[in-house]
């Protein structure tokens, strides 16, 4: 484990020190203080108290990250997420599949931290199956804080600037046999994106380099690739948010890059601008929200082409269209093909909540709504 302790979960003595850390840290309880208030609806000096004295308490009995997982981040922070800034939270398919087997969840990408979050929720209403490692750019470690704070969830980082194509290929392999070890020995699960970075535009492709560097482990000694996919025990899933928090964000990105794109050929995303997303998913609403659980891919896949091929297919087969995606899909086209799935919707409230968007991000902001339901359509050809 000492090849992977930099990329790794903090386990042991690295999961004793950051929790040491993390109750010591301001914003931590104070984060917490505030989502009591707000879910117990009163702000006090005898509830900011005892909310604080609770969370330490909890802090200092749990000893490993699945525990963390389970009795803070699924008892408490998601079930308050929950309550506070989701209508209905569901999900299936899980029980569909072994309870003690672990799999590699591939997920399509919507938010940075609850795509992974709640599918750990998910499971942890299911029978407590087996909690996910995540995986996530180091972009995301921008300070002691927030690198505790994942590592004591089971993230798994992968460092995103790297100087050499060498350095590249070697972080790669460590990644690869990782990812390995964590199914094989440790018998853990993981989450991992279809594609490096959330879905800016509602398109869920699955990236063909996601299946190379999880097969890199596997190639060398000698595994071939059919055998790989079915010793993985490949899981697509499905999670779709009838609002995303942060739709416009992701559209004035997407117009940002083209922009820098075309004048200097490359693109610098501003500093913390993936932090303040990642709490902007956590407090706002986002209505609805689906998780569908897939079927593991088996036998069959002879190829990365193939493989991924099937992830797409169950990923937009299986991802929940809500009104807000049908409208958009009609509004675009100037159709009313889906009319009767958006009948009980304000839409010109939808309307309007765009409506002080420059015309080019108000039409990326419902392509993104929309694209789910061309997938969709795609598919069924």
């Amino acid at each position: 484990m000492d090849d992977f302790k930099d990329i790794g979960p903090y386990e042991g003595e690295q999961f004793s020190q950051a929790i040491s850390r993390l109750v010591q840290y301001p914003q931590l309880v104070d984060n917490f203080t505030d989502i009591i208030s707000r879910h117990n609806r009163v702000v006090n000096k005898w509830k900011s108290f005892h909310a604080k004295k609770l969370l330490r308490h909890m802090m200092g009995q749990v000893s490993n990250y699945t525990e963390f997982q389970e009795y803070i981040t699924c008892d408490i922070f998601l079930s308050m997420i929950e309550s506070s800034s989701i209508e209905n939270f569901t999900f299936d398919g899980i029980d569909q599949l072994g309870l003690d087997t672990p799999h590699i969840y591939i997920s399509n990408h919507r938010d940075i931290v609850l795509d992974a979050a709640l599918l750990d929720l998910a499971l942890y209403r299911s029978d407590n199956r087996k909690k996910c490692e995540m995986v996530i750019g180091d972009n995301l470690l921008v300070n002691q804080f927030t690198t505790d704070l994942f590592k004591v969830n089971g993230a798994i980082t992968v460092r995103r600037s790297l100087s050499s194509t060498a350095e590249l290929r070697d972080e790669t392999l460590r990644l690869s046999r990782y990812m390995r070890h964590a199914i094989e020995k440790k018998g853990v699960s993981l989450w991992i994106a279809q594609k490096s970075g959330r879905s800016k535009d509602g398109i869920d492709n699955t990236s063909p380099a996601i299946l190379k560097m999880l097969y890199l482990a596997y190639r060398e000694d000698g595994i071939s690739f059919a055998d790989f996919i079915k010793r993985a025990s490949i899981v697509p899933v499905s999670i779709s948010y009838q609002y995303d928090p942060c739709d416009v964000t992701k559209s004035e990105e997407q117009i940002r890059k083209l922009k820098a794109e075309g004048v200097y050929n490359v693109y610098v995303k501003k500093k913390y601008a993936d932090v303040i997303d990642l709490v902007r998913g956590l407090r706002l609403n986002k209505g609805n929200v689906h998780i569908q659980v897939g079927s593991p891919l088996g036998d069959g896949f002879e190829d990365v082409k193939s493989a991924v091929r099937e992830i797409d297919r169950q990923i937009h087969m299986n991802y929940r269209l809500w009104d807000t995606n049908y409208f958009a899909y009609d509004y675009l086209n100037k159709t009313k093909v889906f009319q009767e799935k958006y009948a009980d919707m304000s839409t010109k409230s939808f309307v309007k909540h765009y409506k002080h968007l420059k015309p080019e991000v108000k039409k990326l902001v419902f392509q993104g709504y929309a694209n789910p339901v061309i997938s969709m359509l795609n598919e069924i050809k």
